[in-house]
């Protein structure tokens, strides 16, 4: 009597957790997306395969899927990705600083931030699903993520098909330029050396030659690159060219040394002054012997009311 009894108990059981499974199932058989995301769903069911089911655009309702179907939510707006060694204003990648050797070999560091988005074409993202949806990606932390893995599985999708592109970009932009056209300060240190008088040089126009150019060619690489235009809006604001530390102490001393030179010749340029203006005082005396004296009693301390003139040394003080 206790095992039919525990018998009953088992079978209630099963029966409850199949029930609990086929409701989990269609519960999970409806999606909807948020503003900001878009979903790829694939097949998941016992008698299906993994094929793409459908998409769901951003700000959908809640929509019929699939029983255990799975939904790869990839962003629908504008991302950013922030290179900087600033890491305050890092991004998910973290501090991450792009260097790149100049035509005349100086390493620059490149800071800058990238702006594009995610093609929503319904066969375009299932393209991109297929290729890249469908593999990991190691993130910072060495974990291995999907794309759709939330912000840190994008970013690892980022990182490892994405960024090589941007440096590529970069390096091949930044290599064809002297440091001097990107950062002024480059050309102190060998002015300095050679005893010219430093005036740094205004860079906005080579930043200005860079940032295009990496923006005319970026999105045609990455379409090459990645196979497809999965990526659109592309675009990159360079913000910063920084020099190697040893070379920006370089020029810190030689900023130092043209300002002791510029105050020495300042200080030679007044004393010439004082010199001219003295020899043109005492040529203007000679031609009026009267207009010394009159300087002279302007120049009495307050108080003197008498001088005898023709000998400086007798001062008569008022009472």
């Amino acid at each position: 009597m206790g095992l039919i009894r525990a018998l009953g108990v088992t079978g209630l059981a099963a029966a409850v957790a199949s029930a609990l499974v086929t409701l989990f199932g269609a519960v999970t058989g409806f999606e909807r997306t948020d503003g900001g995301e878009v979903a790829v769903i694939r097949d998941g069911g016992p008698l299906d395969d993994s094929g793409i089911r459908q998409i769901v655009d951003p700000a959908s309702g809640l929509t019929w899927t699939g029983l255990w179907s799975s939904a790869h939510r990839y962003p629908a707006q504008q991302r950013f990705y922030t290179i900087t060694a600033d890491a305050k204003r890092a991004t998910t990648l973290g501090v991450d600083v792009v260097t790149v050797p100049s035509s005349d070999g100086v390493d620059l560091g490149i800071e800058g931030t990238l702006y594009f988005t995610l093609n929503l074409d319904h066969e375009t993202l299932k393209r991109f699903d297929d290729k890249f949806g469908t593999r990991t990606f190691r993130g910072q932390d060495g974990e291995q993520r999907h794309a759709w893995d939330g912000d840190e599985g994008w970013a690892a999708f980022f990182g490892q098909a994405v960024r090589p592109v941007v440096d590529n970009a970069l390096r091949a932009q930044i290599g064809a330029m002297r440091c001097a056209e990107l950062v002024p300060t480059c050309a102190l240190v060998d002015k300095a050396r050679q005893g010219v008088r430093l005036e740094p040089h205004d860079a906005n126009g080579g930043i200005a030659r860079v940032q295009n150019a990496v923006n005319t060619t970026l999105e045609h690489d990455l379409a090459q690159t990645l196979g497809d235009r999965f990526l659109t809006g592309m675009r990159f604001n360079l913000v910063r060219v920084a020099l190697p530390q040893d070379v920006q102490q370089a020029v810190t001393r030689a900023l130092a040394a043209s300002a002791r030179v510029a105050e020495a010749l300042a200080e030679v340029d007044s004393a010439e002054a004082r010199a001219k203006a003295d020899r043109a005082r005492q040529s203007g005396y000679e031609r009026c012997p009267a207009c010394a004296d009159i300087d002279k009693l302007k120049s009495l301390p307050q108080g003197i009311t008498v001088y005898a003139p023709g000998n400086s040394e007798i001062i008569v003080p008022s009472k």
